[in-house]
């Protein structure tokens, strides 16, 4: 597993964030430990660090890889884990959020994330929650199901309708190689897979990723120790839209600012990065520091 998984971005979140020993650290979407193991190695500071995953499989990899090492590791979504961690009164010197899908979760064809691999309609970073993409794809109504391709997939509203349209048509639809093909089918040849976008609406909406974003954000730095650095990891527009404007109005409010930014621009993969790992090529880092 572990070679199966390459953090993105690992160098320019070590310099940006710049861990130091003894720093505490919350690792938001620790997945398989990749950014974590690395700042670990740094601070050398276990028992004052959290690791987070909503994904059953990146816990029991967390529990193997730090056994021992008496870090905390919550299993749970990241936004219920900053209300768990604000209740308990506890602060960090360093938080990051990769808000990707991890590799393993893409290539685990059962898992349902790829557009490559014949799988169920799952798409559930938490199989401990009901909805699935199945249940979207099968059940939603072809109204519905245009409205999310044009908000999560940035579809244009005709082609978004046609797709919804076709899906409807053709029910049930039992796999995600059943669902790319008839997407493939309806498409003009494109450089990326025509069903890109419209797998990215479903996963999106399957484990509320934008919503959870949205209300994790502003409170964050409450649980920042004062010069403690928030390092934050997109992966497509949307998500990054969020982070760049919460930033932006965080960092406003002259000495009433809780947030100074760092990165004047989000930081990208270099080509040696994109040769190693392709899917780092959409990463956006952007970091900032409590005031």
């Amino acid at each position: 597993m572990e070679k199966l998984h390459i953090p993105v971005l690992l160098s320019e979140v070590l310099a940006e964030m710049n861990p130091q020993p003894g720093e505490s650290y919350l690792d938001l979407t620790a997945g398989y430990g990749g950014h974590a193991g690395s700042i670990l190695d740094v601070t050398q500071n276990y028992k004052d660090s959290v690791l987070v995953d909503r994904d059953e499989f990146a816990i029991n990899h967390l529990e193997n890889k730090f056994e021992g090492r008496g870090l905390t590791l919550k299993h749970t979504d990241f936004y219920s884990a900053v209300l768990q961690l604000l209740e308990c009164g506890k602060t960090f010197d360093l938080i990051l959020a990769d808000f990707g899908v991890s590799s393993p979760q893409l290539d685990m064809e059962d898992r349902g994330f790829s557009l490559k691999a014949d799988g169920p309609l799952d798409m559930r970073m938490d199989r401990r929650q009901s909805l699935t993409a199945d249940d979207i794809v099968n059940h939603w109504s072809e109204r519905e199901l245009a409205e999310i391709f044009t908000k999560y997939g940035e579809e244009k509203a005709g082609r978004a309708k046609l797709l919804a349209r076709e899906i409807v048509h053709h029910r049930p639809i039992k796999t995600t190689i059943e669902l790319a093909d008839l997407i493939k089918s309806k498409s003009k040849y494109s450089k990326t897979h025509p069903a890109t976008r419209i797998f990215q609406a479903i996963r999106i909406v399957v484990n509320d990723e934008l919503g959870c974003i949205e209300k994790t954000l502003p409170l964050l730095p409450k649980l920042l120790n004062k010069n403690g650095r928030l390092g934050l990891i997109t992966f497509h527009s949307l998500e990054d839209r969020l982070v760049k404007d919460y930033f932006k109005e965080a960092s406003s409010y002259g000495e009433e600012s809780e947030l100074k930014i760092l990165t004047k621009k989000p930081i990208v993969a270099e080509n040696q990065e994109l040769v190693i790992n392709p899917r780092s090529r959409s990463a956006k880092l952007r970091v900032a520091e409590r005031i």
